[in-house]
């Protein structure tokens, strides 16, 4: 005999207050403003890396582009995220903002590599920079993201995809810092240089940064195991319960950048279905406290996995006696 769980949650949890804390609950004004923000900058950045021959200025820029992408898909990630499940989107929709991350990631690489070949073909052949619009620029940019980090800082304490946004922007700082000083070493040493050089030091990071994340965001769309979850202990702490006799069919995965799902068979005693509905908020509690599990899909048996043995006597099953033709 198998008994379905049909989506019930634990005690205490209502779906509408996950779907409003996935949504982001940030401040919208300080996003969109950081959005513009580091959009303006960027473009900025990009007019005087032409204007001043700065490869440093323009890998900077490509930098900063990535924080306004990250800060843009988040923005409307927020915004999707808001739509309420429907008939073709069960889970709802808040799995744009991987995707759209994903997209990011992937083109941000490919120009990171197009940055690398730029400084080769630099360092063979040294081209003059105006230092005066370096600086400036570089000044600006260094502004803005000072200016971006702390409008992110009290918003970023309540969502990891903001909080990892604040902490790119305070190494774009650095970054920035960075092309002040090879303006600097250049305007007294003549070093042209450092220049390219630092755009691949900036460019290799940019890489570190996308192949990590693309690493992340492939896991989520593939419906990999979260990292930070071991299914052997998902299963254990499931088996601890006296009135299950084993868990198995287990699979766990990521619906979004917040939510994890799981859908697993319990097998128990046919002499414990009448509890199964206690064991099911029993093993829902526990999924959501532990393991931070909050959409769980749980199905009963009483038997092996395929095979559904009735362990009551003949009697039991078909009271009337039989009749001999």
């Amino acid at each position: 005999m198998r008994g379905h769980h049909h989506n019930r949650e634990p005690a205490g949890y209502s779906h509408d207050e996950h779907l409003h804390k996935a949504s982001g609950d940030v401040g919208y004004a300080r996003l969109i403003l950081s959005v513009a923000l580091n959009l303006l900058i960027t473009i900025v950045e990009v007019i005087g890396g032409i204007l001043s021959g700065s490869l440093a200025l323009l890998s900077d820029a490509l930098h900063n582009f990535a924080d306004t992408s990250s800060l843009g898909v988040s923005l409307a990630a927020r915004i999707v995220a808001r739509r309420s499940p429907d008939r073709r989107m069960t889970f709802g929709y808040g799995r744009a903002e991987i995707i759209g991350a994903f997209v990011n990631l992937l083109s941000l690489a490919f120009v990171a590599v197009w940055l690398v070949k730029e400084a080769v073909e630099r360092l063979a052949d040294p081209q003059p920079i105006a230092l005066g619009p370096m600086l400036i620029v570089a000044t600006i940019g260094l502004a803005a993201n000072i200016t971006t980090a702390l409008l992110l800082r009290k918003p970023s304490r309540d969502s990891f995809n903001l909080k990892s946004a604040y902490v790119h922007i305070l190494t774009d700082a650095m970054s920035s810092v960075a092309v002040i000083l090879a303006g600097l070493l250049i305007a007294w040493r003549g070093w042209l240089w450092v220049d390219p050089i630092l755009s691949v030091a900036i460019a290799f990071y940019i890489c570190y940064f996308s192949v990590s994340m693309l690493r992340r965001t492939a896991l989520v769309l593939m419906q990999a195991v979260p990292p930070e979850i071991d299914i052997a202990s998902v299963i254990v702490a499931v088996e601890e319960n006296p009135l299950v006799n084993d868990a198995h069919n287990v699979h766990v995965w990521q619906l979004d950048e917040r939510s994890v799902a799981l859908e697993a068979h319990v097998c128990i005693d046919y002499s414990s279905l009448h509890q199964m509905e206690k064991i099911k908020d029993d093993i829902k509690v526990l999924l959501a406290s532990r393991f931070g599990i909050l959409h769980s899909t749980l199905e009963f048996e009483t038997g092996p996995c395929g095979e559904r043995p009735d362990p009551r006597p003949q009697s039991a099953i078909d009271p009337l006696p039989h009749r001999h033709n």
